[in-house]
């Protein structure tokens, strides 16, 4: 493009008799001239050919709920359903300890728990020393603190009806790790429990999943 023009160019400038200094002049301007249209057509070819670059944007993450607080007695409420919605062994739709809950260290627990299941369900505080529920007995994986709608000595077998619920309190928790787990044989095996952390670095109490 730019030799064909500026040998036209020339063509004309001898016919004419224009002084070299201004065909000089002239030759550079055209030059340029050429030159850019030639970059820009580039520029555009790349810019059509080379592939959109997209963004793919994933789901949020579980979401992270503040728990009500008796700010009188450090008492953070907390409420668990068995729904008759979800899985048969889940606690609030989620299972496996999907769902952890967070409590500063010296804080006591409020816990109610509602079955809206056709089985029998409870839920047991365990301090527990194994990373899952490996055991038909919850007390093989820990040490068991509280019983919400069972008893220590009924937990393996009894819980509460469909429709039923129960409230029980426990605390101050230390530190440590800790499940709300169904009591009744197999149940937290087959994943009925949530993840219970107490912690010193924890201010607010909170619950993700």
């Amino acid at each position: 493009m730019f030799i064909n023009a500026l040998t036209a160019f020339n063509m004309i400038i001898m016919k004419k008799g224009v002084s070299s200094t201004f065909t000089y002049v002239i030759a550079f301007i055209v030059a340029v001239v050429v030159l850019s249209a030639s970059i820009i057509s580039i520029m555009q070819f790349h810019s059509l050919s080379a592939p959109t670059n997209t963004t793919q944007t994933t789901g949020s993450g579980p979401s992270k709920v503040t728990l009500p607080v008796i700010a009188s007695n450090k008492t953070v409420q907390i409420t668990l359903v068995a729904l008759s919605s979800a899985s048969t062994f889940n606690i609030n739709g989620t299972s496996f300890g999907q769902m952890v809950i967070y409590i500063p260290a010296g804080y006591s627990i409020e816990v109610t728990f509602i079955n809206q299941e056709s089985l029998q369900h409870n839920l047991v505080l365990v301090m527990n020393d194994t990373p899952t529920p490996n055991a038909a007995d919850l007390a093989s994986d820990g040490k068991l603190l509280m019983f919400v709608g069972t008893s220590s000595s009924a937990y393996t077998i009894q819980g509460l009806s469909s429709g039923q619920s129960a409230t029980e309190v426990y605390g101050p928790l230390q530190v440590g790790t800790y499940w709300l787990a169904c009591g009744i044989s197999g149940h937290a095996e087959s994943g009925m429990w949530v993840d219970l952390v107490v912690s010193n670095n924890v201010t607010t109490p909170y619950v993700v999943g």
